[in-house]
């Protein structure tokens, strides 16, 4: 496992990735999301929830008002804000980990941000909400800039591509320069290559073998395999027994030095694998 020496630039502070990769906690504010919708949908159950998460080692806590399983259909921005709102603002004032707020929309964002958001995790890109890029420009967060084929209610139907890890790569490259050209500098930016978002089995197989390709672009990436459709669809397992096949494709990466965020339901458990992997490499290095 090869240590990448990015670093990633936020509001207050700098990350570097030169020790391990980071793992960001899922906090679903959502009544339908595919693995714990409906779980978290108070406000009191989704602060618990990220200050468990937090307490077992979760680096960033993402928190998402709006569903984006394949099918799923969009919610109003006010409706995503009485969602999240509250948890980002409570989160914020406890938690001492950055927080995420996963959203496409401009206005989510925004008064997320002004809450104690310091990270926006967009499945668009950037370019679901013309407002978004001006808004990361302006509050200096940070944004995770993910690929998407079509959208979650349409991206399952007929995923098609000549090679996804070269089409992707050449997402992330146009965006790159896009971004950078309008202000916002490439140390804001990680990329996502957006596992099951418009890709078959083989497509996210594909992806997280080939993981190391999309370095070239030299900015650190976030992988999100976990608990995922294609999981179930390999193993024969519902969602609720996947945990064991999402820790063997994120230690898969890990153990290459391919990935430098892993967005995740199990905190707990990929802690434990992270840090054994980490223990072992510092086995492996010692003099004979």
């Amino acid at each position: 496992m090869t240590a990448r020496p990015y670093t990633w630039h936020f509001a207050d502070r700098v990350v570097h990735f030169d020790e391990r990769p980071l793992v960001m906690g899922i906090v679903n504010v959502t009544p339908d999301s595919f693995s714990d919708g409906g779980l978290y949908v108070s406000t009191e159950a989704a602060v618990e929830h990220g200050c468990r998460l937090a307490g077992q080692g979760a680096d960033i806590l993402d928190i998402g008002g709006e569903s984006s399983r394949p099918g799923s259909s969009p919610v109003s921005a006010d409706e995503e804000i009485q969602r999240v709102l509250p948890v980002v603002e409570s989160l914020a004032a406890k938690a001492t980990v950055p927080i995420c707020v996963d959203t496409y929309k401009a206005e989510v964002a925004r008064v997320c941000l002004a809450a104690g958001a310091k990270i926006v995790n967009d499945i668009t890109g950037l370019r679901g909400d013309p407002q978004m890029v001006d808004l990361i420009r302006e509050t200096a967060a940070g944004a995770v800039v993910m690929h998407m084929q079509g959208s979650p209610a349409t991206m399952q139907k007929t995923p098609h591509y000549v090679d996804v890890v070269g089409d992707v790569s050449q997402f992330f490259e146009t965006r790159l320069h896009e971004l950078t050209k309008v202000g916002i500098r490439p140390e804001r930016l990680v990329f996502d290559p957006g596992v099951g978002f418009g890709k078959t089995v083989e497509h996210n197989l594909t992806i997280v073998a080939r993981l190391g390709e999309f370095h070239r672009l030299n900015r650190p990436i976030c992988l999100g395999v976990s608990r995922k459709g294609f999981i179930g669809k390999l193993l024969d397992r519902p969602v609720e027994r996947r945990l064991v096949g999402s820790l063997a494709l994120i230690g898969y990466a890990v153990s290459h030095g391919t990935v430098q965020i892993v967005r995740v339901h199990d905190v707990e458990e990929t802690c434990d694998m992270v840090k054994m992997l980490s223990i072992l490499r510092s086995a492996a290095s010692r003099p004979k």
